[in-house]
């Protein structure tokens, strides 16, 4: 079934527009008739299931009828990652949203090359790939900013620090984040140059990070962010105690199916 990420407030009996967009996918694309039914979300209200009520010329109204699931929250994990270039950004941000990021926080660092994303496409990314996973929230896309701010952000909201380490003297994940404190946590990929050496030494220095290698393989940026996402979910996320066939493994079509 059809799910949607929407913005108005869900409740039964509501009758809601969604976007233009939206409403050509439904009609046009997928080629929906009246009364088919859909499922929407919004990141605060649970999942709900309605119907394609009315259609017309300029757009569609959805009623919505009764709640499917409530509302939950992924695990409170943050990727960080260095700006890189936008394909491998966009892949980045999509398999951030399917491994259950809460935000993705871009960084400035001494290697990247661009100082700006373009976050509305990214936060469209997000919001199809949570539609396609069954998640009901979207990860939040964060502005770019420099590492230093996001480190005492981070100091601030005394959130824990996986550091992806390149320099291969860090201890395997895994073993690194056995019996880690239940905490908020945050994944921290460096650019595709790495990190400079002065970046390094601050970063291994705070008392709230914890750097981790990656094997022993160079990876690039994207698939760095994948596997530490991985990692982390299975040592200190939703990943464990997951039943075999469990609704943890079903995935639900949405508007950015392949």
């Amino acid at each position: 079934m059809i799910r949607l990420f929407v913005d108005a407030h869900l409740a039964a009996g509501a009758r809601i527009s969604p976007t233009p967009e939206q409403a050509h996918y439904l009609t046009r694309v997928m080629r929906l008739g009246l009364d088919a039914p859909l499922l929407l979300f919004n990141g605060r209200d649970g999942e709900w299931r309605a119907r394609l009520a009315e259609t017309g010329r300029r757009g569609c109204v959805l009623a919505i009828e009764a709640l499917v699931r409530p509302q939950a929250q992924v695990p409170d994990v943050d990727l960080v990652i260095a700006l890189v270039k936008r394909p491998r950004l966009e892949t980045i941000v999509e398999k951030a949203a399917e491994l259950g990021a809460r935000r993705v926080r871009l960084a400035v660092t001494a290697r990247t090359n661009a100082d700006r994303a373009n976050l509305a496409r990214l936060a469209a990314i997000a919001a199809e790939a949570a539609e396609q996973t069954g998640r009901l929230d979207v990860p939040a896309i964060l502005a770019p900013e420099p590492l230093a701010t996001i480190l005492a952000a981070m100091a601030a909201e005394d959130r824990r620090l996986m550091f992806c380490d390149e320099a291969g003297d860090a201890p395997p994940a895994a073993a690194a984040l056995a019996g880690a404190p239940p905490a908020p946590w945050a994944v921290l990929i460096g650019p595709e140059g790495g990190f400079s050496p002065a970046e390094r030494e601050t970063i291994r220095a705070a008392p709230f990070a914890t750097p981790v290698s990656l094997g022993r393989r160079i990876l690039r940026a994207d698939t760095a962010a994948i596997t530490a996402l991985c990692l982390w979910q299975s040592a200190l996320g939703d990943w464990r105690g997951l039943e075999v066939g469990g609704p943890a493994g079903q995935v639900t079509g949405g508007t950015g199916g392949d």
